[in-house]
């Protein structure tokens, strides 16, 4: 059976057109299931008629019926469409909020964050998740999952990216279904005594007391916080050198416990209860059995919604293995993916879902036919290239995703592949069996020495093939259309390769024309762009002259400048960039850009454009008198409260005034002056 005649794949799809348009659309909850009624009442009309007519429609409205079902889905799913919503009380005041914290976040310099259910407001019943943040505090401890705070302060909305392409924090937690906040200090939390222990609550419990008893023995630093991101799921404590190691050698997923893991640990499990199916009813044992060593696992790990994702997606894989009918693996994913977005659409927006789909997709729809490709008699060689089909299938399954998501390709992948995921299964059984003894304190000393050196072994082999920095290729402009012209390349590349008929071949040439069609449309009109951008950074003053595919930025100071550069550089797909020290000068076409640093000095001439930096100290009133600039700009170097005088100046003034640190970068589109 061909896989577009398999009907999960058809409901599944018409499912996620239903969640993307609802999440983008604001569609009234009402609508889509009222239409999705009709649907049902005009189906079953439909359904009493023999004609082959009256199969299509009742197709096309079967289509139809899984599209709302996908929007209402989503829809339930806004904080708005809840019937006790926060959303319901007056949002610009502020209120004592009474609630319990799901989801402890890493820390930042400055605060703890916490994603938090909210149970009232002010006193009366409410629901609805929200992002909390709590000034750090050297005499307040962290909270954890289940506490229950009363916070008294004032809701308000995520900020946007202040810069063009960087990351837009604001829709990330849009798509975890959080669309407010509250920034409180800890004289405005009250902690509450009593504490009604979840699920998750007891999870959490019990990976805190692993890694305090994993803390008791000799492991070291690196190691034991390789192990926690191996096996618990806790990436915190994973230092950033070591993060980039793994990142920038293409094995960055061994840190994340996610489909990889358990999709090793669910054939460990199958090869090791194999005696299992020699006892009456043993297949149907086993399943049971492997199934919950899984759920097991994901406890121990924390049940993150990564860990639960892939674990209830390998359920249904060990379920398609218990059928022992390879034709149905395909089918049985489709259908864990179809469930698993009816409950949890916004699912569906994390890159971490999307991936673990398109890599496991990817090894069982590419891998047989890898093997079919060669098939080597040498059994080293068959082995090798076993786990190396496996690594390329995985890897080709993610590409478009990695590039449009994180711009990078890490070419030695298949060798930091090949050295560790081999070893994988071996290294998570020795660190189950490591927790399991530290648990009842029976971990003996030369377990702990051995275990420390395989993932000192690991760390090393991954650091040599990061430091290849020749193989690593950074800062890839790649855009949606792109990525999914460049998925429709890999799928008809393989039907040609494997089965080399006239229509998938002039589907590749067709997918292959579109891309470069695209690829080539975007780089005409980026040489045609021109454009003065005022960047926000902190403390720093930031100008990037864009003229085509080159852009000359100007920055207070180069390295801090980076990061921000690069964001830039990349989505606007910038060929050529040349750092030049800044100026208080410029021309931009007729116009003038003058820029005044701290010393204050008045332009020599009338500007267009004048930008403040660096905090002069300076009697702005004076300062303007007799200049009429069309516009005032202030940026991130300058104080928050010199900024609001400024601006209070500037509308006594009628003068423009544009703060990035507020409405975001400015800036100048040199093709539209006149």
């Amino acid at each position: 059976m061909g896989l577009g005649r398999l009907v999960s794949i058809k409901l599944t799809l018409c499912l996620i057109v239903g969640i993307i348009v609802g999440f983008y659309l604001e569609i009234p909850i009402s609508l889509p299931f009222l239409a999705l009624l009709f649907l049902l009442v005009w189906m079953a009309f439909v359904f009493r008629k023999k004609s082959r007519v009256s199969i299509y429609i009742f197709m096309a409205l079967v289509a139809a019926a899984f599209v709302c079902l996908g929007i209402l889905t989503i829809r339930m799913a806004h904080p708005g469409s809840q019937p006790q919503t926060y959303l319901k009380h007056h949002l610009a005041s502020s209120h004592a909020f009474g609630v319990k914290i799901t989801d402890v976040l890493k820390p930042t310099d400055f605060s703890h964050r916490y994603f938090v259910e909210i149970a009232t407001v002010d006193e009366q019943a409410a629901n609805g998740k929200i992002l909390l943040n709590i000034s750090r505090n050297p005499s307040q401890k962290q909270f954890g999952v289940d506490d229950e705070l009363v916070v008294y302060g004032k809701l308000d909305s995520v900020n946007p990216p202040l810069n063009p392409y960087q990351f837009d924090y604001r829709d990330y937690l849009k798509k975890q279904g959080i669309h407010h906040q509250i920034r409180a200090d800890s004289a405005q939390v009250l902690p509450l005594n009593h504490k009604k222990t979840t699920l998750f609550g007891h999870a959490q419990d019990l990976r805190k007391h692993i890694i305090t008893k994993l803390e008791q023995h000799t492991f070291g630093t690196e190691e034991l916080s390789v192990i926690q991101a191996l096996l618990l799921g806790e990436r915190s404590a994973v230092s950033q050198e070591t993060y980039d190691d793994y990142k920038n050698a293409g094995a960055v997923h061994i840190l994340a416990i996610s489909g990889l893991h358990v999709g090793i640990l669910l054939l460990l499990l199958q090869f090791l209860l194999k005696p299992m199916e020699r006892l009456p009813k043993g297949r149907t044992l086993k399943l049971v059995t492997i199934v919950l060593l899984l759920w097991s696992f994901a406890f121990i790990a924390g049940l993150s919604p990564s860990i639960v994702r892939a674990v209830t997606m390998f359920s249904f894989v060990a379920y398609a293995l218990h059928l022992n009918r390879p034709t149905n693996t395909f089918n049985t994913l489709v259908w864990s993916m179809f469930f698993i977005l009816l409950f949890e659409p916004l699912f569906l927006f994390q890159v971490g879902f999307q991936m673990s789909y398109a890599a496991v997709f990817a090894i069982v729809w590419l891998y047989p036919k890898l093997q079919d490709f060669w098939r080597p008699k040498n059994v080293l060689l068959r082995k090798t290239w076993q786990l190396f089909s496996v690594g390329v299938a995985a890897q080709l399954g993610v590409l478009p995703l990695s590039l449009f998501y994180f711009h990078q390709f890490p070419a030695l992948f298949f060798v930091s592949n090949l050295a560790v995921v081999p070893f994988l299964g071996f290294t998570l059984g020795w660190g189950i069996l490591v927790i399991v003894l530290a648990l009842l304190d029976m971990l003996p000393a030369f377990l702990v020495s051995a275990y420390n050196g395989i993932i000192h072994m690991m760390n090393a082999v991954i650091g040599f093939v990061a430091e290849q920095e020749a193989f690593v290729f950074k800062q890839i402009p790649f855009d949606s259309v792109q990525m999914v012209t460049a998925y429709l390349i890999i799928i008809f590349l393989v039907l040609v390769l494997s089965k080399p008929r006239f229509r998938h071949i002039a589907f590749l040439g067709i997918s292959i024309l579109l891309f470069q069609g695209w690829v080539l449309y975007d780089s005409v009109q980026a040489k045609s762009k021109q454009a003065l951008v005022v960047a926000h950074q902190t403390k720093n003053t930031i100008l990037l002259n864009r003229s085509g595919d080159a852009v000359q930025v100007h920055p207070h100071a180069v390295e801090a400048a980076k990061r921000t550069v690069s964001d830039y550089v990349v989505g606007e797909k910038i060929d050529s960039v040349a750092y030049f020290p800044l100026r208080n000068m410029y021309k931009i076409g007729h116009r003038t850009f003058y820029v005044m640093d701290s010393l204050g000095l008045k332009p020599p001439i009338q500007p267009d454009y004048l930008l403040i930096t660096h905090s002069p100290r300076m009697n702005f009133e004076r300062f303007l008198d007799g200049m009429e600039p069309k516009k005032i700009i202030a940026d991130g170097s300058n104080y928050k409260s010199y900024v609001s005088r400024w601006k209070k100046t500037c509308q006594k003034r009628k003068i423009p005034f544009h703060y990035t640190g507020e409405r975001g970068a400015f800036i100048i589109d040199l093709n539209a002056l006149d």
